[in-house]
């Protein structure tokens, strides 16, 4: 974040200092992990109700966990080599790293503006939060508009992660520019998945996932399904009642037909990643803003309800694997 206008942080009042000390302890101590951050998100939202997208965050982020927990599961590492698999596990570990440490924050902040009765979000500067933001939360103070807030959230996070993880050089040729990435639609790499816990999936993908747009528009689209009055109470049903593991066994277990556990627990998988947050220029000054972006008019034009297609995807996928061992075993 540019500090360019920005009044020093010894110039703030002892307590809003010490407010900015203590919101920053506290969105570290829950960015450990995928685990974390899930779990955090979830608690926030059933805490602050009308924080819709901290729910959406907390589902997005399982998907995340198995995204992960899939590379080092039994048929990912029949497929790609190590250090593919863990370029990949890096990649979604910054990206959902940098988005907690912005957005949780920025959470918290509301927290203790409602505690006080009084907002505080001229502080959100202090955090390396971009002012598209703190514009937004004055708004959402007033006005109370949740679907407002949501959008502008889902806005700011994909904007957050465009330079350092999208147009990041080494991510950008080691990840993004890959063929294994190119193979997304069949790697699941892009679809988010809600499950229920009478075995249902639902959710959406997108296809061009290095521009943003196409990422705010997925945001869009599944906040549209997980907020559908149809399907809202059974996806939060499953977001409070099933244990986040990072495993996919944890919705496929309520399948008609159980499959069998064949993708680890994250944290019988992966160690905490430390990372570094390097300053960058606010990406509200740094490129042009659509104005499309904050048009809440999310288009499913492919069905959401993913059940079959998901099964199908992996009977497909185990047997492109099946295949490639065959030819390779020769």
């Amino acid at each position: 974040m540019s500090m360019t206008n920005i009044p020093h942080f010894n110039q703030l009042p002892e307590q809003e200092a010490e407010l900015i000390r203590k919101i920053k302890s506290k969105t570290a101590k829950k960015n450990l992990d995928n685990i974390t951050r899930t779990n955090a998100y979830l608690d926030f939202y059933l805490e602050y109700p009308e924080m819709i997208w901290s729910f959406l965050a907390s589902m997005v982020s399982r998907n995340g966990g198995y995204n992960m927990c899939d590379l080092e599961g039994e048929w990912f590492p029949k497929m790609l080599d190590p250090v593919i698999r863990n370029r990949l596990f890096l990649t979604y570990e910054r990206a959902n790293w940098l988005i907690f440490r912005d957005a949780y924050a920025q959470l918290l902040l509301y927290s203790y503006s409602t505690k006080r009765s009084t907002p505080m979000f001229h502080l959100l500067r202090f955090l390396d939060v971009s002012a598209y933001m703190e514009k937004e939360w004055k708004f959402f103070w007033k006005a109370r508009d949740k679907r407002r807030l949501m959008t502008a959230l889902i806005i700011n996070e994909q904007n957050v992660i465009q330079e350092p993880v999208i147009n990041e050089p080494v991510y950008k040729k080691r990840v993004f520019n890959t063929s294994i990435f190119m193979l997304e639609d069949y790697l699941h790499f892009s679809t988010v998945l809600f499950p229920t816990c009478a075995g249902e999936l639902y959710g959406a993908s997108v296809h061009g996932f290095k521009y943003i747009s196409n990422r705010i528009n997925l945001g869009k689209q599944l906040a549209s399904i997980l907020f559908d009055p149809r399907f809202y109470s059974s996806f939060l049903e499953f977001a409070v009642s099933t244990e986040h593991t990072g495993s996919r066994h944890d919705y496929e277990q309520f399948f008609s037909v159980p499959k069998k556990r064949d993708t680890p627990f994250l944290r019988c998988t992966y160690p905490i990643i430390r990372h570094h947050y390097r300053e960058q220029m606010d990406w509200y000054v740094q490129r042009r803003f659509r104005k499309d972006w904050e048009y809440f008019d999310p288009a499913n034009r492919h069905p959401i309800h993913l059940t079959k297609w998901y099964k199908k995807k992996q009977k497909q996928l185990h047997a492109l694997i099946t295949i490639k061992e065959l030819f390779t075993s020769d």
